[in-house]
C-alpha cells in the first residue's frame, strides 16, 4: 500500500502510503547495510531475496544492528551469536549463545538433561504434552512456564457443504463438543477454549460474547429446528432422506490434533451425526486443499496472529480464495458478510482506541454467532528454562522473547 517514497537527503525519506491505519507509525522499517547488500540487489532485482547475503553469507559482518550478531552457521543443525561490540544499548550478559535445531523430542530431552543444550524455548520447541511429561521427570531443576497466546487453533467450516451453510448446525456442533474434556485430557487444562478468534490477552478481546458450553439437549434442538431428526437407528436425516455427515480432516501426523479429531468425532456420533476423519500431509493439506477449498466440512489448523490483528485475508469476502483469483485469499470456509466486510475495513483505519475497540467487540459478535469457523482452543507456549536464568518473558504472540535478550541474566554470577 506504499504509493510513493520521497527521498529528502541522505538520511531522510518520506513514505507516502494509500490510507492511514492505525498501525501506521507502530513499527519501523528496518534499514539494510548498503555496503553490503547495494552489490547484490543491484545485480539481479529480482534474486536479491535468493542472493542477499543473509542468506548466502549470514555472518557477514555489518549485517546486524543489535546486542548480538551472527558468527557462525551450520545449516539444519546450528547457529551461533556472540556479542555485537558497535550495539548502542544495554551490553548483553552472555558473550555467546548457540541456538540448536534439534527436531527429534527424545533428542531434545537427552540433550537438555545432559547439559548438552540449556534452555528449550516455547516458540518452537516442545508440545503441551510432550513438556508436562517432562515437568513429572525434571520437576525442581528447571522452571516450566506455560503462557497462553494468540495462536487460534480452531476448525474451520467449508460454507457450501449443504448441511453446514445452517448456522443451526454450526452452532449445534460447539454445543455439542465438549472442548473443556478435550483441553482437560489432552493438555491438563492449560490451553483454554476459545470462545471467538481473539485470545482473551489480547487488548482487542471482547467479554460480552455468544458461548457455547457442552450442552447436548440445546444441541439437539437446534439439529431439530434445522431439519435434522433422528430416526429409528439413531442418525440425524432430513425430510429427503440424507444423512447429517461430512468430513473432518486435519494434518497427518500430529498426534494431538488426531486425538482431538477422535474425541469431538465421539461427541458429535452422540446427537446422530456422522463424521469421517480424512487427514492428509500438511504438504497437501495446506498446499492443495484447504487453499483450493476442497475439504468436504470441518477442516482443523491453527492461526497465529499478533495483538490487535485484524482478520481481513480470513473473514473479508473479496479473501475468499476461487480460480479466478488464483487462489488468493485465506477465506477459506467462503464466508461473507456486508457488515463484517465493513467493519474489517474501518478497523483498519480507526485510530481512536475507544471507537475501534467498539468496532472490535462487534466483530467478535458476529463471529461468535454465525461461527464461519468453530473456536476450538488458544495453544499455550512452554518454556523449560533452567533456575539460573532470569529475564526471560515469554509474550504470548508472534514476537519471541529473544528480541529482550539483553535482558537475560545469569543468577549464578
Amino acid at each position: 500500500r506504499i504509493l510513493e517514497i520521497r527521498r529528502i537527503d541522505d538520511r531522510t525519506f518520506t513514505l507516502i502510503n494509500d490510507r492511514v491505519e492505525y498501525r501506521y507509525n507502530l513499527l519501523a522499517l528496518t534499514p539494510l547495510p548498503a555496503h553490503v547488500e547495494r552489490a547484490p540487489f543491484e545485480a539481479d532485482p529480482e534474486r536479491y531475496k535468493n542472493e542477499t547475503r543473509y542468506v548466502t553469507a549470514p555472518d557477514t559482518p555489518g549485517l546486524y544492528n543489535g546486542p548480538y550478531r551472527v558468527t557462525g552457521v551450520t545449516a539444519g543443525a546450528a547457529l551461533t551469536l556472540e556479542r555485537n561490540p558497535h550495539w548502542p544499548g544495554e551490553a548483553p550478559v552472555f558473550e555467546r549463545i548457540v541456538i540448536r535445531a534439534i527436531t527429534n523430542t527424545a533428542a531434545l530431552e537427552a540433550n537438555l538433561r545432559s547439559g548438552g543444550i540449556d534452555y528449550i524455548a516455547g516458540e518452537l520447541g516442545l508440545s503441551i504434552d510432550q513438556a508436562t511429561a517432562l515437568e513429572r521427570r525434571m520437576r525442581g531443576r528447571y522452571r516450566f512456564s506455560y503462557r497462553p497466546g494468540l495462536i487460534y487453533e480452531h476448525i474451520d467450516v467449508n460454507l457450501d457443504h449443504p448441511a453446514l451453510k445452517d448456522v443451526r448446525v454450526r452452532q449445534a456442533l460447539l454445543f455439542g463438543a465438549n472442548r473443556e474434556a478435550v483441553s482437560q485430557a489432552l493438555f491438563g487444562g492449560r490451553q483454554p477454549v476459545a470462545h471467538a478468534s481473539v485470545a482473551p490477552n489480547d487488548p482487542a478481546a471482547a467479554k460480552d460474547i455468544q458461548r457455547y458450553p457442552y450442552d447436548l439437549k440445546r444441541a439437539a434442538a437446534l439439529l431439530d429446528d434445522a431439519g435434522w431428526p433422528l430416526d429409528a437407528k439413531g442418525q440425524r436425516r432430513n425430510a429427503a432422506g440424507d444423512p447429517l455427515a461430512f468430513d473432518f480432516m486435519t494434518t497427518a501426523g500430529n498426534r494431538l490434533r488426531e486425538l482431538a479429531q477422535q474425541a469431538l468425532q465421539s461427541d458429535w456420533a452422540k446427537l446422530g451425526i456422522s463424521v469421517n476423519l480424512r487427514n492428509q500431509p500438511a504438504r497437501v493439506f495446506f498446499g492443495e486443499t484447504v487453499t483450493k477449498r476442497k475439504f468436504n466440512g470441518l477442516a482443523m489448523y491453527a492461526w497465529l496472529s499478533s495483538p490487535e490483528s485484524p482478520p481481513r485475508t480470513s473473514l473479508h469476502s473479496s479473501m475468499i480464495p476461487t480460480a479466478d483469483n488464483g487462489w488468493s485469499g485465506q477465506n477459506y470456509p467462503g464466508y461473507s458478510n456486508a457488515e463484517v466486510d465493513g467493519l474489517l475495513d474501518k478497523i483498519e483505519v480507526e485510530l481512536d482506541q475507544t471507537k475501534r475497540t467498539a468496532l472490535w467487540a462487534r466483530l467478535q459478535q458476529i463471529y461468535a454467532l454465525e461461527l464461519p469457523a468453530l473456536p476450538f482452543y488458544f495453544r499455550a507456549q512452554p518454556f523449560v528454562i533452567p533456575l539460573w536464568l532470569t529475564g526471560i518473558e515469554p509474550t504470548g504472540h508472534q514476537y519471541p522473547t529473544t528480541l529482550w535478550v539483553e535482558e537475560w541474566r545469569d543468577s549464578r554470577k
